[in-house]
């Protein structure tokens, strides 16, 4: 199965609704508190992402997806489990 990478601060109802989504399809994923984060990490993040400034920010292996938004549409149009290999 493929890494599900989520970018996240704790407070944020979006990036518990991302972590919800997860769990509740058994999906294993490593949460990265942006708090937590280097400069230099956040400014590598910022590559990655285009500049994405909102969280959480979720990655499926290498590729970035986008918020919660973007992951509960992959999962209700059946992609998230495409993509993860499922």
């Amino acid at each position: 199965m493929t890494q599900v990478s989520l970018y996240i601060k704790e407070e944020c109802p979006y990036c518990k609704a991302a972590i919800q989504l997860l769990h509740d399809k058994g999906i294993k994923y490593t949460a990265i508190s942006v708090y937590d984060m280097r400069p230099d990490e956040r400014n590598e993040l910022a590559l990655r992402t285009n500049n994405h400034r909102t969280v959480p920010q979720i990655f499926i292996g290498e590729t970035f997806i986008g918020g919660f938004d973007q992951l509960n549409k992959l999962n209700r149009n059946g992609e998230l489990d495409t993509m993860l290999g499922a």
